[in-house]
């Protein structure tokens, strides 16, 4: 299974659940956009072991079971600006965007990482930009 059909998975569990699927696509392409960047996953690996939970992040990334993440959590790894920039292109709370996103970074985290293992930048930013294209 390649890393775009992991991803779709991702993207299906996630525009599946009822009334917040619109929520969850738009947060999706948002999470999308961020890990696309150049040095975004090597980002979020050091704010997460700046705050404390890097065993978290490995656990998305290794072959186990994913650990969960608290939506006080998700803020205080992203940032208060983060979330508030993502709760405004979402149109919701910033309490109703951390905790979807807690629910959706351990996945698509652990879909990036088939085999507890990231792929390099190229192919990282390559299948998350065509996910994001099938996002519209």
């Amino acid at each position: 299974m390649s890393l775009l059909d992991q991803l779709g998975g991702a993207v299906g569990s996630v525009l599946g659940q009822g009334k917040g699927a619109g929520v969850g696509a738009v947060l999706l392409q948002q999470v999308i956009a961020m890990l696309s960047k150049p040095g975004a996953v090597a980002e979020l690996t050091s704010k997460f072991q700046s705050a404390g939970l890097g065993n978290i992040l490995q656990s998305w990334i290794g072959t186990g079971q994913n650990l969960p993440i608290s939506a006080d959590q998700v803020r205080q790894v992203l940032g208060a600006g983060t979330v508030t920039d993502l709760a405004k292109k979402a149109g919701i709370g910033e309490s109703e965007t951390t905790g979807a996103l807690a629910s959706l970074l351990p996945q698509v985290i652990d879909k990036l990482s088939p085999g507890g293992k990231v792929p390099g930048g190229n192919d990282l930013g390559g299948a998350l930009a065509s996910l994001g294209k099938l996002l519209g």
